[in-house]
């Protein structure tokens, strides 16, 4: 059963490609730091967020809504790719397109069941909004590499 955003497998998947996303995009050119690079990262951000923001709102209909923003930032993520792509920058054998698939199809999947059936989402005793846990790693460590 689904108590919360961190059960539905759709934004476990967005969370890995986010960080797979953070870790090809520290081999972009210097250049491309303030361009590219961090559009990427603002836009594959946005994904797992607007699911978990969608899932925290108390209606169906305001959750569908939030799945489709995450759709629209998927799709700004295909389109700096493959923008990365053509410039050289990386190439299709990352695995990532592969992920983006993947998650674009969960999200369709997951709009169309709920338009068709839609439910109550709000947070209840059997359905509690979590409770933020503490980084298991040392934060220092996780600063980007120069």
């Amino acid at each position: 059963m689904v108590k919360s955003f961190r059960d539905l497998e759709v934004w476990k998947k967005a969370m890995d490609f986010a960080v797979h996303v953070y870790k090809v995009q520290r081999s972009f050119p210097e250049t491309e730091r303030f361009g590219l690079a961090d559009q990427l990262r603002r836009a594959v951000v946005s994904i797992p967020s607007n699911i978990a923001e969608g899932r925290g709102r108390g209606s169906a209909k305001d959750f569908v809504r939030f799945l489709y923003q995450a759709q629209g930032s998927l799709n700004e993520v295909f389109t700096q790719l493959e923008l990365a792509c053509r410039l050289g920058i990386v190439s299709h054998g990352t695995g990532l397109y592969d992920e983006a698939t993947e998650i674009a199809r969960m999200l369709s999947s997951m709009i169309k069941r709920l338009r068709e059936h839609p439910q109550p989402l709000k947070a209840t005793p059997s359905n509690p909004t979590p409770q933020i846990q503490p980084l298991k790693s040392n934060p220092s460590k996780l600063t980007a590499k120069s």
